[in-house]
């Protein structure tokens, strides 16, 4: 039986091993001592890992015949290129911030086939695009809208992390790119807001968020592209004043004679506000909207996804929805749907006839389901 390794026992790791668990041999690494713990619960084998460390994580996947990461983003580079220089296949989830690309000539080299950003957000909307890519002549614009928010709104922030906190923080503070009229333009994050209105869910608040990613680069031809975070009214303007007023840096001060980061102060304090705890119910809510042209024809497709916790299993949505996509894509490498050697982002899988639809129906069995707008 194949035997899969998963990099990190938090909620959404965990959730992805205990998927997997159905079909493979799993093992969970981690540090905590608490979180590998629960995994134990559930019935699946573990290993205490520094995964911090890059003989951690070799030492970590060493039986592995496949690992998947899900470590926090500012781990994510450095545990994926251990992964690969153990000889290792890798499907993704930590979304870090340096280019997946530089990885590239290290996989090739190792003959491997290593996805990343395999999760809902990067992850769905770029297999949305490239498997709209081969089968119309030409995209003009591309479009998502995405977020995952508490169904009960608690002030002062009306918000709860589904994933790693400190990578929410990142995207607060990460500039933004997306590309208008074909140039890549940058703007800070939380700019451009805007109200939209969600069927069953009301009004949402959106702003820019840098989701693009890869995007940008493997699919240059696309002369508007745009991705857009999503949360209640009012969230936006609060994240502005911590931001501006210098809550998210990680330059430190001194108070008092000691020196202190403001992010490390701000996390602190955020972090138990924003932590969701067992039986805290949530949604993510998901609208990718893509134009084009095909045989003449103007042609647009919208599809929508609005997920909600699953009570019968205790599952956060932000955790199936990020979860199960790249579950669904190790299950595509396991049955040989997918074998592209080096880097490949989610939109190069798109890219492969049959991968999209493989992915969207493994969701749909798990009650993930998109529709068309």
């Amino acid at each position: 039986m194949t035997h899969v390794v998963v990099l990190g026992a938090g909620r959404v790791g965990g959730a992805m091993a205990r998927d997997l668990a159905t079909d493979f041999k799993v093992t969970v690494a981690d540090r905590s001592e608490a979180a590998l713990a629960r995994m134990r619960e559930v019935g699946l084998d573990t290993r205490a890992a520094d995964l911090s460390k890059p003989d951690g994580v070799k030492a970590a996947v060493a039986d592995a015949d496949l690992v998947v990461g899900a470590v926090p983003g500012f781990m994510g580079f450095a545990t994926a290129k251990a992964v690969l220089e153990a000889g290792k296949p890798l499907v993704d989830i930590s979304f870090f911030d340096e280019d997946c690309f530089e990885l590239d000539a290290l996989a090739k080299r190792q003959n491997l086939t290593a996805i990343v950003d395999c999760g809902v957000a990067p992850g769905c909307h770029n297999m949305i695009l490239g498997d709209v890519s081969r089968q119309w002549d030409r995209i003009t614009a591309f479009e998502c809208l995405v977020g995952g928010l508490p169904v009960i709104r608690t002030w002062p922030y009306e918000y709860k992390a589904g994933f790693s906190p400190i990578d929410v923080i990142e995207e607060y503070t990460r500039p933004t790119r997306y590309v208008k009229d074909g140039k890549v333009v940058v703007f800070p994050a939380l700019s451009e807001p805007e109200l939209l209105d969600f069927p069953g869910l009301g009004t949402l608040e959106s702003f820019n968020t840098d989701g693009l990613r890869s995007l940008i680069k493997t699919f240059p031809q696309v002369p508007d592209m745009k991705e857009k975070t999503l949360r209640y009214p009012g969230h936006i303007e609060k994240m502005r004043m911590l931001r501006e007023s210098g809550f998210f840096s990680k330059e430190k001060i001194q108070v008092g004679g000691v020196a202190v980061s403001p992010l490390d102060l701000t996390t602190a304090l955020l972090f138990p506000m924003w932590f969701m705890e067992e039986g805290d119910e949530d949604f993510t809510v998901m609208r990718v909207t893509v134009e084009g042209e095909k045989g003449g024809q103007r042609m647009r497709k919208e599809l929508n996804l609005l997920d909600r916790y699953d009570r019968a299993t205790k599952t956060t949505s932000m955790a199936r929805s990020t979860g199960y996509t790249c579950t669904a894509t190790v299950r595509l490498l396991a049955k040989g749907g997918y074998s592209r050697k080096g880097i490949s982002p989610p939109e190069f899988v798109g890219q492969q006839p049959g991968a999209w639809d493989f992915i969207r129906e493994d969701l749909a069995r798990h009650g993930v389901v998109f529709t068309e707008g």
